[in-house]
């Protein structure tokens, strides 16, 4: 078994398999363990938000001649999830992954955050119909429009 991967344990039972089989986007494919585990990837890292990397054995295996690399999300499979510096060893811009050479972090950058849109972390302007608190702010110099005033 690959370090901290989902197991396709027999304990789950038949309602595990139909769990994984139709929510497939909170775990990793049932195609995706098995080519995990059958081609012998090894556990890379972990990201603050708990994604795991894996990147396989041999050396050329990929279909560009390079090492294949995966991340299982930890929760919902959103690719802006995945923090700036694993992005970049995912897509092999640096072979070291962030566990053996982090990124040196700038005093004026922020931390990572994934997109929040649809979420209700999503940010809502002042004056919004979704914004959570005592309805809409309108300033004072606002007319709305009416066809009489036309």
């Amino acid at each position: 078994m690959l370090d901290g991967a989902p197991a396709l344990s027999h304990k789950r039972g038949m309602f595990g398999f139909i769990k994984r089989a139709v929510l497939w986007w909170h775990y990793a494919t049932l195609g995706t363990s098995l080519t995990l585990r059958n081609r012998k990837a090894r556990f890379v890292g972990e990201d603050q938000q708990g994604n795991k990397y894996y990147e396989e054995g041999a050396e050329g295996s990929g279909p560009s001649g390079r090492k294949r690399r995966w991340v299982i999300y930890h929760g919902f499979a959103e690719a802006s999830r995945v923090p700036a510096d694993w992005h970049g060893w995912l897509h092999h811009i640096w072979e070291e992954p962030p566990t053996v050479a982090p990124l040196p972090i700038k005093k004026f950058e922020r931390q990572h955050l994934p997109n929040m849109t649809g979420t209700p972390l999503a940010y809502r302007p002042k004056g919004s119909l979704t914004r959570i608190g005592s309805g809409a702010e309108v300033n004072e110099d606002y007319e709305a429009w009416t066809p009489e005033s036309v």
